[in-house]
């Protein structure tokens, strides 16, 4: 026993070294994203045996696993329907349109009564009661009203308003899409008046002309009523006992067998031992080819291990999604294989190339184009869709100058896959009624949801594996930034020094193949410190005073050296990148403030006074974008002291 224990603390005591190198953590990463993918690319979420429609005959006899109650679907669809179907019809009730058509048939018949009496010959009297009525009635109807007795028109009107009042105010009323039926009922109410022909055909066509509805269909409360009629329903429920025989061989399959299977979750494909075995070797040698490109293309980042893990996260990620988007894979297997064209792919692409590198992220989107392709049941034509939409969305982002080129890539990526869908489309014979839609949605769904991962994962990649991001430095040089606010409200002349310097040095940075985008966010912050004593520099001493004058050279160049550290200091407090802080603090290097040491030497310390005390504390810029940063903070300063300058 004692040899093993001693071999076991002598290998625990070995572990933390070994962990911490770089070769190490490289190899546990490669296993483990190699497991973590093999997982998600060969299990799917929800197992499935079988693939049966109703309709079909089955091939084999299938047993329930396990007791469980279910909706039969069919059942409840009938059951709602005819709920809906024993729904009334629904009307609004309006009270006015009744005195309305009484007051309109009144008003007809007191002119009938006026011509009557008129005492004029029966041809002007029957031009006189066509022009009261607003339409037309026959001739011979016009010459009998005229000569008809006066007595008779008293009857006509309250015979014609007592069976307006009767239709209206019965149960129902007179119901808008009822009014011819209205109107033949009226019709024959007329004969129970005992009226002379004319004062009948005359009562006709009053009833007619004026007759309105005073019930007026609501079609949206009838088809809220049918919605709460159908809600109201009750599922229809089904159940099957463990080993209960759901369908059997060579039975034709009934849509309530096809519940039980839905269920009980056997309408998804499983995972068979030797599938996941071809996928592993498959992880393994997509992940070989990746490690290999790097190692002899790009091998800082390489031996950089949070940057693999970042590339592992990114992968896992974006199959993590597609699974779930490829679990919708139901029994209809043309409609499964149009929504993968939705898997997000292209957002692998364009967080690689924000985030490291284009060609990395070229290389990343072929490998996910065909993991895609593997969880899809090996689907081609799924695979081509995605690597197209990939790269797409890598040329989208590979020159990032503002935040809407995230939004723009992402319409460009819908392009691209609504183009490159409806062209693996046409090969699989789909038809045309059932591509055009799908092409145009799913292309839709890639670059919004491509679009909206990139923006949402962004901001968390950055601060957790500490890069910069081309989004990060542009969000940074925005004025509105707290700090640049600060900057320009208590120190003027400081913030005006910063975005001219930030212009010369991005272009320095440009044509020496710099990072443009680090310089003048580096430029813009790299003075920030001045805000806690900004009349104390040049730049903001507008009223001419300069306060240097009454202090002595030591303090003022405390004071000047100080606006570095509290520089740093502000960065820090506000999150800004690493990168950006660096170059606050190497922007002086450890250059002479020449001005304050050679007035102390006019002072007399010469014998005591040293360099050092006059010297900013540094460090020298250990970058390019940093030396650029300090040459340009050195030559505006110096072209802006400038009295007579050269056009």
């Amino acid at each position: 026993m004692f040899p093993l224990r001693k071999y076991i603390v002598g290998t625990w005591r070995v572990f933390p070294y070994v962990v911490r190198q770089e070769a190490v953590r490289r190899a546990v990463m490669a296993v483990f994203f190699f497991l973590l993918i093999t997982f998600i690319a060969s299990v799917n979420l929800v197992p499935r045996t079988y693939d049966l429609k109703a309709g079909q005959v089955s091939p084999i006899t299938i047993k329930a696993p396990r007791s469980i109650s279910y909706e039969n679907s069919a059942a409840t669809q009938k059951a709602r329907a005819d709920a809906e179907a024993g729904v009334p019809r629904q009307y609004d009730f309006n009270s006015q349109v009744e005195g309305q058509v009484v007051a309109d048939l009144d008003r007809a018949v007191a002119a009938l009564a006026a011509v009557q009496n008129s005492g004029a010959s029966t041809a002007v009297r029957a031009a006189q009661l066509q022009a009261a009525l607003p339409f037309t009635v026959p001739q011979y109807v016009l010459s009998g009203l005229v000569n008809q007795n006066p007595s008779e028109v008293q009857r006509l009107q309250q015979g014609l308003d007592d069976l307006v009042r009767q239709a209206m105010e019965a149960p129902g009323g007179v119901a808008d899409d009822k009014l011819d039926q209205a109107r033949q009922s009226l019709m024959g109410g007329l004969s129970s008046l005992y009226l002379d022909h004319s004062y009948e055909s005359l009562a006709g066509m009053l009833l007619t002309y004026y007759l309105k509805p005073n019930e007026i269909y609501d079609a949206a409360r009838t088809e809220a009523a049918q919605e709460a009629a159908a809600r109201a329903v009750t599922p229809v429920m089904a159940s099957v006992k463990e080993n209960e025989k759901i369908v059997g061989e060579g039975e034709i399959v009934t849509s309530s067998e096809v519940d039980a299977l839905e269920a009980l979750g056997l309408s998804h494909p499983g995972t068979a031992a030797a599938g996941v075995a071809g996928t592993a070797l498959l992880v393994a040698l997509l992940t070989g080819v990746l490690l290999f490109y790097l190692y002899q293309q790009d091998r800082p980042l390489f031996r950089h291990s949070s940057h693999l893990c970042l590339l592992g996260i990114v992968v896992v990620l974006v199959l993590a999604v597609g699974k779930v988007i490829l679990a919708f894979n139901t029994s209809q297997q043309s409609f499964g294989a149009l929504v993968g064209y939705a898997v997000p792919v292209a957002a692998a692409g364009m967080l690689v190339t924000v985030l490291l590198d284009s060609r990395v992220a070229v290389l990343v989107t072929a490998v996910l184009a065909v993991l895609v392709a593997v969880m899809a049941d090996y689907n081609l034509r799924l695979g081509i869709v995605a690597f197209v939409s990939g790269l797409t969305g890598v040329f989208g982002v590979s020159r990032l100058s503002q935040r809407g080129d995230l939004v723009r890539a992402g319409i460009y990526v819908a392009g691209a896959s609504t183009l490159a869908v409806g062209a693996v489309g046409l090969t699989s014979n789909l038809p045309l009624t059932l591509l055009a839609p799908a092409a145009l949605v799913l292309g839709a769904v890639n670059g919004v949801v491509s679009s909206v991962l990139t923006n949402g994962a962004l901001p968390f990649l950055e601060s957790t594996f500490a890069i910069t991001s081309p989004v990060r430095l542009l969000e940074l040089a925005n004025p509105n930034h707290v700090l640049l606010r600060r900057l320009l409200t208590e120190a003027p002349g400081t913030y005006h020094h910063s975005i001219i310097m930030g212009n010369m040095a991005e272009a320095a940075a440009s044509a020496v193949g710099g990072d443009g985008p680090l310089v003048r966010a580096g430029a813009y912050f790299h003075d920030i410190g001045k805000v806690k004593r900004p009349y104390f520099f040049i730049e903001n001493q507008i009223s001419g005073e300069n306060p240097h004058d009454k202090i002595s050279p030591n303090l003022s160049t405390l004071i000047l050296t100080s606006h570095v550290r509290d520089g740093v200091e502000m960065a820090r407090e506000q999150k800004v990148p690493r990168s950006v802080v660096d170059i606050i603090e190497q922007h002086h290097g450890t250059s002479l403030i020449t001005y304050f040491y050679h007035k102390a030497l006019e002072n007399g310390r010469t014998e005591t006074l040293t360099e050092e005390e006059f010297r900013y504390e540094g460090p020298r810029p250990k970058t390019r974008e940093a030396a650029i940063v300090m040459l340009a903070d050195v030559v505006e300063a110096a072209v802006r002291s400038l009295t007579n300058t050269t056009p």
